[in-house]
């Protein structure tokens, strides 16, 4: 069984963001990038159902500039068989990126399809669940635990949901995507990082998938949220209950 495991390039998670000055987007010029933190947990999990024999190959792919060669480089490092690049220069919609997974997935025919269940970037959490309608497989999100049985060709998947725990039962092939709980991600070794930058990397676009960008979305502008006010010390009981009426609109 393959297991093919999307990730994303986006700035790192202790990056401070800024705006650029016209609102069209946020600053990426000299800003230091790194793997998606919920596409480390998909490979992660992908890498240790194949170290328990339960898959044959991990397939890593990411779409985007020619910069997402790093992330894939890091990917391999980590311990994943084969890469791929979607290389495109479009903006990339979760529809857009479900449809591409699609098309790989039907030349590749993996047995689970891995992702994070959202990147830090835009929070979208719309991705997996489009792929799986898609190709009209079963998914299990949020999970914070994962069993396959290959014999029975069904992975168990516990997901975190409001009221506690949801257990589900997915038959192979078949969509889930990671919450924060599922594990802790390997460091690639220094001898893996030398390894995975001789290893090659296929690359094709979208037109060789048979897959049009276009999106219906158009962003309009990008602001920084206003600043939070500094808090107040009051001197009695009534104070604070006349500022929640007045000034927070309680009831």
């Amino acid at each position: 069984m393959k297991i093919m495991v999307a990730v994303k390039r986006v700035i790192d998670y202790a990056v401070k963001i800024r705006v650029k000055s016209d609102k069209t987007g946020v600053e990426m010029n000299n800003i230091k990038m790194s793997m998606n933190p919920f596409c480390e947990i998909a490979l992660e999990e992908a890498l240790r159902i194949k170290e328990s024999g339960l898959a044959s190959e991990v397939i890593a792919v990411s779409m985007g500039s020619n910069q997402c060669v790093d992330t894939l480089r890091t990917g391999l490092a980590m311990g994943a068989d084969r890469a791929i690049h979607v290389d495109t220069t479009s903006t990339l919609y979760p529809l857009s990126v479900a449809k591409i997974l699609k098309a790989l997935i039907d030349i590749e025919k993996p047995g689970l399809l891995i992702l994070g269940k959202q990147a830090i970037d835009d929070d979208c959490n719309q991705t997996g669940q489009m792929v799986a309608g898609l190709l009209k497989w079963p998914q299990g999100t949020f999970a914070s635990k994962v069993v396959v049985d290959k014999e029975k060709q069904v992975a168990r998947v516990d997901r975190e949901v409001d009221g506690g725990l949801e257990t589900l039962c997915l038959d192979l092939p078949a969509v889930i995507t990671t919450d924060l709980r599922l594990n802790q991600p390997r460091y690639a070794t220094l001898p893996n990082i030398m390894k995975a930058k001789s290893k090659v990397i296929k690359k094709v676009t979208p037109a060789e998938l048979n897959v049009e960008i276009k999106s219906d979305l158009e962003l309009v502008q990008v602001t920084e949220p206003p600043k939070r006010k500094g808090g107040v010390i009051v001197s009695s009981v009534d104070e604070l209950i006349n500022k929640l009426k007045n000034e927070a609109h309680v009831v």
